[in-house]
């Protein structure tokens, strides 16, 4: 079968579902708000997949990720706005406009060349549409939904562009103690929550800044960190079944103990 057939495939059976005569009673209920948070899951699956190194189960994913495009471009063929197609059409275009090194005659002696280069690009769509009547500010079209960590990282990238950003990386740990000895202040004050959440925002946005400096993908990091503690946390509750012992008695000390031989052990 070939790629074309394929998508042609499954752009029927998704207009299929969508049929109202015969159609799925729960595809025909839904609408582009309440598809989004599966398209968000998703994009987080594939991830998860490409983490784990698990090329079957990615081939899965990406197909699920595929689904949640075919499905807002056919509720929007639907209502008249585009289909498919031109959704295929602006991406390939916006493709071979940011890639004049590939299909013009422009010149990137390096991947990092490349990656200035494609910011320039989306800063002059930015500058375009601006004087259009858009936003023209160079923190615009920043999705809200994005996680946070990765929000916070490109905020700051789009702000280093124009000179806002520590040259290097040592005030950034500067910073970090600052936040950390604010939060303590806050704390010997007895502010309250909601000052107390500002600060720690204040610390992951520093955090994140960090990250960025170090050439790290805070978001990417935490996950790795977030899949080491869930590892080691699994290896403890095991130690304490094997010991017949349930979690909820073992105490605080013993369970430090056990944390600190799993972490031997890896």
């Amino acid at each position: 079968m070939t790629e074309q057939s394929a998508i042609e495939r499954l752009l029927r059976v998704m207009a299929r579902l969508r049929d109202p005569q015969g159609g799925c009673p729960w595809d025909l209920e839904q609408d582009f708000a309440s598809i989004a948070p599966y398209t968000i899951e998703e994009a987080y699956e594939v991830a998860d997949a490409i983490e784990r190194q698990d090329f079957d189960d990615l081939e899965g994913e990406l197909g699920d990720l595929l689904l949640q495009v075919v499905y807002h471009a056919q509720m929007a063929k639907e209502a008249g706005h585009f289909d498919f197609d031109a959704v295929a059409l602006r991406i390939a275009d916006k493709m071979i406009r940011r890639h004049p090194h590939v299909f013009g005659q422009a010149e990137v002696e390096s991947a990092a060349a490349q990656t200035i280069a494609w910011e320039d690009a989306k800063a002059a769509e930015r500058r375009q549409k601006s004087g259009d009547g858009g936003d023209p500010s160079i923190l615009a079209e920043l999705p809200v939904g994005l996680p946070a960590l990765t929000r916070s990282a490109k905020l700051q990238q789009r702000a280093a562009r124009v000179g806002f950003d520590w040259p290097e990386v040592s005030p950034v740990f500067d910073k970090l103690d600052e936040e950390i000895g604010e939060i303590r202040a806050e704390l010997a004050a007895g502010g309250g929550q909601d000052r107390l959440a500002e600060e720690v925002g204040d610390l992951l946005f520093a955090a994140v800044n960090l990250a960025r400096h170090l050439d790290v993908d805070a978001e990417a990091a935490l996950r790795h960190a977030n899949a080491k503690f869930e590892r080691r946390f699994r290896a403890l509750e095991r130690a304490l079944r094997a010991a017949g012992r349930p979690i909820e008695d073992a105490s605080l000390a013993e369970m430090e103990e056990l944390w600190q031989r799993v972490k031997k052990r890896e």
